[in-house]
C-alpha cells in the first residue's frame, strides 16, 4: 500500500509546486486583515463508508462514534477545524484518523483536500442477515479536488463558511468551473470482507480480502450561493467527476485486476448561514461519492459523509 501512496503524494507535490511558486504561497494562504477572522466552535457528524454490490446483494460497512466536538478557526481564505471523536461506551470503537480542510486561492482556485483512516466497521446487508462489528476491516482514503471557477468565489464561498459580509450586490450568485481530481482508495480484512455467513450471497470474487485503487480524473460543476431574507445566506454546490483508476483486488486464494478502469464521482454540498455583527451560524451537508466496476457483476461505492454545525465568534470591531 506504501508505495501508491508515496505515488500519489509525489503527483499533488508536483500539482502545487507547477500551479504556484514557493514564494507566493504566503500571500495565498495568509489573511492580514484580522476583521477577516473568526473562531469557531462546532459540532460535526463523518462518516466513510464502503459497499460491496452485485445485482441482488449488498453488503456495507459503517464505522461507530461518528459524532465530533470541536474548535477551529475561518478567514476568507481558508477553513480549518480540528475535532475530538464522541465514544459511546455502549458500542464498540471505531478507531479514525480524519483530516479535512477547504480553500480558496487567488479568488477563483476551489481546493479540497482529505485523508481518511478508520479501523472497525458495523457489517451490514440487504439481505437479513444479523449485523456484526468487525475491528479487523481497515479503509484508507486519500484525496485532493481542485476546481477553477468563471468568477470570483473568494467572498461567495466564505459568506456561508465563514460569516464574512456581502461584498457582492447580487442576490443570487452561481458560476461554473472545471477542474481535476485525485484520490488513493485502500480497505482490507481478515480473513476476508465478507463472514462466513454472508459470502454465500455473492460470487467468489465479491469476497474481497484487500482492494487498493489510485485514480485520476476531470471534474465540473457549480457553486451557488442565495441571499434570503434575515440576513440567512443558502448555498447549493454540485461537482460530478469522471476519471480513470489503477485497481487491484486480493483474494483469500490469489487476486486479479478488474478491466473496466472507469470510476465516477459526485461531490454535492448544501449549506444554510444566519449572520450577525459579531457572530454567525453555519449549518452544512456535504457528501462524496466514488463508484467503480470490479468485475464479474461486482460494484464498489465508497460514500463520505460529513455535517457540521458550527458557531463563529468574528474579530470584526464591535459597532459603537
Amino acid at each position: 500500500m506504501l508505495k501508491p501512496i508515496m505515488l500519489f503524494v509525489f503527483c499533488l507535490s508536483c500539482l502545487s509546486l507547477s500551479a504556484q511558486d514557493l514564494d507566493d504561497l504566503d500571500s495565498l494562504l495568509v489573511d492580514r486583515d484580522i476583521e477577516n477572522y473568526s473562531l469557531r466552535v462546532f459540532s460535526n457528524f463523518k462518516v466513510n463508508k464502503f459497499s460491496i454490490s452485485d445485482d441482488d446483494s449488498k453488503a456495507k460497512f459503517v464505522p461507530n462514534n461518528r459524532y465530533g466536538l470541536g474548535l477551529g478557526f475561518a478567514t476568507k481564505k481558508i477553513i480549518l477545524d480540528i475535532a475530538i471523536n464522541i465514544k459511546n461506551p455502549n458500542k464498540e470503537k471505531t478507531s479514525r484518523f480524519d483530516l479535512q480542510a477547504t480553500t480558496i486561492l487567488k479568488d477563483k482556485n476551489y481546493v479540497k483536500i482529505f485523508t481518511q483512516v478508520y479501523r472497525g466497521f458495523n457489517a451490514k446487508n440487504n439481505f437479513d442477515e444479523p449485523t456484526v462489528f468487525r475491528d479487523d476491516i481497515r479503509s484508507v482514503s486519500v484525496g485532493l479536488n481542485y476546481m477553477y471557477t468563471l468568477d470570483n468565489i473568494e467572498f461567495s464561498y466564505s459568506q456561508l463558511k465563514a460569516g464574512l459580509s456581502n461584498k457582492n450586490s447580487d442576490n443570487i450568485f452561481i458560476t461554473g468551473g472545471v477542474g481535476v481530481f485525485g484520490s488513493f482508495d485502500y480497505f482490507s480484512a481478515k480473513p476476508s470482507i465478507l463472514s462466513e455467513t454472508t459470502s454465500p450471497y455473492f460470487n467468489e470474487e465479491g469476497d474481497i480480502k484487500r482492494y487498493q485503487g489510485l485514480s485520476f480524473g476531470v471534474l465540473a460543476g457549480i457553486i451557488s450561493y442565495f441571499q434570503l431574507p434575515e440576513n440567512i445566506t443558502a448555498t447549493v454546490n454540485v461537482m460530478p467527476g469522471i476519471g480513470l483508476v489503477n485497481k487491484k483486488v486480493t483474494l483469500q486464494d490469489g487476486g486479479y485486476k478488474p478491466s473496466n478502469p472507469m470510476l465516477y464521482k459526485l461531490d454535492f454540498l448544501i449549506g444554510l448561514n444566519y449572520n450577525l455583527k459579531q457572530f454567525y451560524v453555519s449549518v452544512s451537508y456535504n457528501n462524496s461519492l466514488y463508484s467503480t466496476d470490479l468485475d464479474y457483476g461486482n460494484n464498489y461505492l465508497l460514500n463520505l459523509t460529513k455535517a457540521k454545525l458550527a458557531i463563529g465568534y468574528k474579530f470584526n470591531k464591535k459597532s459603537k
